[in-house]
């Protein structure tokens, strides 16, 4: 059992941890038709946008308010109709996604309030979803925004209907990318079953080009799909944060869930298979089979390289304790773990401490450690260390595909065991020309 630090320090050094407005964000683009809207300042979409653009390097449809100082004093009600109006007449969205931001949730605006006096107003939009979230950058991070968004989503769309007995609803956190969600959909689609994955950034993000631009997501979950989810039969929860979203499913149209905190190494993979037989009544299919074999096989040729590793972890919770699994099932030790927010999970970790803290937290942690696992802001510090960094996490602005990073199943797990073996064999064959040159 881990111990859980927050360090008293009068300053953040080097921040690890992103906004809960730019996850809530991240969520709403795996909405189909979507254009999130930031009730808050132009800087703060400008600087989210950036991130996302620098991260998936794609067009990202991201509105604001446009708060201004007089604005905020008087109140963003007007600022709030005279978006929402403009992106009905210039983008023609399908849902909104209205997201608060440090600004407006500092001056305290009552956004059920405007909203409500908005439906009033405006009864010609009675059809058009607009998700509120709550998403201030002052307390939480990334992936608390994240799962607010969904959860908000979840209570504001899925209506009841007949229960299919061959469609599931997956949730998917914070710690998996677009690859990983269509590995995962292609895996639960082989078991003669209809995902409906929630937020689906496989069709959004992914990195494909589309015939037009369009000012809103080009892809993911349907409105239509997002109606139907109240007549699911079973609800995967992929992450610890996940669970608010499937208790949610579950109080208002009794459907069972089951949450799985990582997908990534043989057991975990194994568990989730198994619940797939589980619910379908269909075996494994053969492809799977061989894809394990296969795995197994990689395990047996890169343990050699990671027995005894000691390993520094910065990231969200959710990644955190799915990539410490991986690293453990492994043989590896984990010498450092850092991470942005308080979750269930953290003190579950086998290690010493788990830092609530910044990237100098995890400087000064890491010392001594074999490999760093962190966003590319780590890249200094991997640097300053001479430690290798896989990199991991929100943002990679230096390697390009990330988008299509895959980690999950049994083919993920074989990918990053060949890549961060490699960094091992790579770091021991310089080690040796040192000693013998």
């Amino acid at each position: 059992m881990a111990t859980v630090v927050t360090p008293n320090k009068a300053v953040i050094v080097n921040p690890l941890k992103q906004s809960q407005t730019l996850g809530a964000v991240l969520a709403f683009l795996g909405l189909k038709g979507m254009i999130p809207l930031l009730h808050g300042s132009q800087g703060c979409t400008a600087f989210a946008k950036v991130i996302l653009v620098r991260h998936f390097r794609e067009a990202i449809p991201l509105s604001t308010t446009a708060m201004t100082e007089v604005t905020t004093i008087l109140g963003g009600e007007d600022n709030v109709e005279q978006a929402i109006l403009t992106l009905v007449e210039k983008v023609e969205p399908e849902i909104i996604g209205l997201c608060t931001t440090g600004l407006t949730e500092t001056r305290g605006d009552d956004m059920d309030g405007i909203l409500k006096d908005f439906r009033k107003s405006h009864p010609e939009l009675k059809e058009l979803p607009i998700i509120l979230v709550s998403s201030p950058d002052f307390k939480g991070a990334l992936q608390d925004g994240y799962a607010a968004a969904v959860e908000s989503t979840l209570k504001e769309l899925p209506v009841a209907g007949e229960t299919r007995p061959s469609q599931i609803t997956i949730l998917v956190s914070s710690a998996f990318t677009p690859g990983d969600i269509q590995q995962i959909k292609e895996i639960v689609s082989a078991f003669g079953l209809i995902p409906v994955v929630v937020p689906d950034l496989s069709a959004s993000l992914d990195g494909h080009l589309d015939e037009s631009y369009s000012p809103i997501t080009g892809g993911g979950t349907t409105l239509t799909q997002l109606r139907k989810i109240g007549s699911s039969a079973f609800t995967l929860a992929l992450g610890e944060s996940m669970r608010g979203g499937a208790e949610i499913l579950e109080e208002a149209f009794a459907i069972p869930y089951e949450v799985f905190t990582e997908l990534t190494g043989l057991e975990a993979v194994d568990n989730f298979l198994q619940a797939l037989v589980d619910i379908s009544g269909n075996p494994v299919p053969e492809k799977y089979r061989r894809q394990r074999r296969q795995l197994q096989d990689a395990m047996l040729d890169t343990h050699f390289f990671f027995g005894r590793k000691r390993v520094a972890l910065a990231l969200e919770p959710d990644l955190l304790w799915s990539t410490a699994c991986f690293f453990q099932s492994m043989g590896a030790e984990i010498h450092s773990a850092v991470t942005t927010t308080r979750s269930p999970l953290l003190e579950k970790i086998s290690t010493e401490q788990v830092i609530v803290g910044d990237f100098e937290d995890f400087e000064k942690s890491a010392v001594g450690s074999d490999l760093l696992v962190s966003n590319s802001h780590a890249a200094n510090i991997a640097k300053n260390l001479e430690i290798p960094l896989y990199r991991q996490g929100l943002p990679i602005y230096d390697r390009l595909g990330v988008g299509q990073y895959t980690k999950v199943g049994y083919f993920g797990t074989m990918q990053i065991l060949f890549e961060i073996g490699n960094l091992f064999l790579k770091e021991e064959e310089a080690k040796s020309n040192y000693l013998n040159g």
